[in-house]
């Protein structure tokens, strides 16, 4: 891949992840062209990206659309998330110092402290930054590209209406798996990290779009220092009130709709 189609690619999925781009959006080679000022090809490259990363889907005779997840791909993401996340604490459990473990600590307890001030948006970044942390502590390169692939598929999720979250439940859950692992629980932790994973699959409401429909060269003038773009589009309240979802809950029972395994 060239770096212009690199850059083209990391252009569009930020666009996608700030809920510019939507589900279902159509990503037209040409437009794309014209509005990035570059070949055909030099997009297709960039659309492949997005598609290995799972954030577009190429479809032959029709072109390239950002995905629009169902509710079975949000649980497959997440399960793929938590084999990766059990494999991980497996290795810290055994592995991590002091320092380490000091590291999560503080930043469960700024997540902590954002929360209790009732600064939710921050309380929700320092909870995924959470996820982050993990992983970089195993020092394992692979497996960060993989769950940072993962992750990038999970703030496409964002994208769809989602519950509200038991913010103190998640927060509670990272707290406990901290103390879990350093007292060499390891099974309780694998255990956790699965039912924290399945409380935030809950969380999500499908099929519900809540942001405005852009055109591409509207989406991603932002990004391209067009005059006059304005700041991302304000959610819009959709035609009829969602249903109220449960709370997360990382003690609550499996969720309905299907799942391959019994026990984030």
């Amino acid at each position: 891949m060239s770096s212009r189609s690199q850059s083209i690619a990391d252009t569009l999925t930020r666009a996608i992840i700030e809920h510019r781009l939507v589900p279902g959006c159509k990503l037209g080679e040409r437009e794309l062209s014209e509005i990035f000022e570059v070949s055909r090809i030099v997009v297709r490259q960039a659309l492949i990206r997005l598609a290995d990363d799972g954030l577009a889907q190429i479809e032959r005779n029709r072109g390239a659309f950002v995905a629009k997840p169902s509710i079975q791909e949000a649980i497959e993401i997440y399960d793929a998330l938590t084999l990766v996340e059990q494999g991980v604490a497996a290795q810290l459990c055994d592995r991590l110092g002091p320092a380490g473990w000091a590291e999560l600590r503080q930043h469960v307890e700024r997540q902590r402290q954002a929360y209790a001030s009732g600064n939710h948006a921050l309380a929700d970044v320092l909870g995924q930054e959470f996820h982050t942390i993990f992983l970089r502590l195993s020092r394992n390169r692979v497996m960060q590209e993989i769950h940072a692939q993962l992750v990038r598929r999970t703030n496409l999720l964002r994208s769809l209406i989602t519950a509200d979250f038991d913010y103190c439940n998640l927060l509670d859950d990272h707290s406990r798996l901290v103390d879990l692992l350093e007292k060499g629980r390891l099974r309780q932790a694998m255990d956790l990290i699965d039912s924290h994973h399945r409380a935030v699959v809950r969380g999500y409401i499908m099929d519900r779009q809540v942001f405005p429909e852009l055109t591409p060269a509207e989406a991603l003038a932002p990004y391209l220092g067009k005059e006059g773009a304005g700041p991302p589009p304000a959610p819009r309240s959709p035609a009829q009130p969602a249903k109220t979802a449960k709370k997360a809950s990382g003690n609550s029972k499996a969720h309905d709709h299907p799942h391959p395994h019994d026990h984030e």
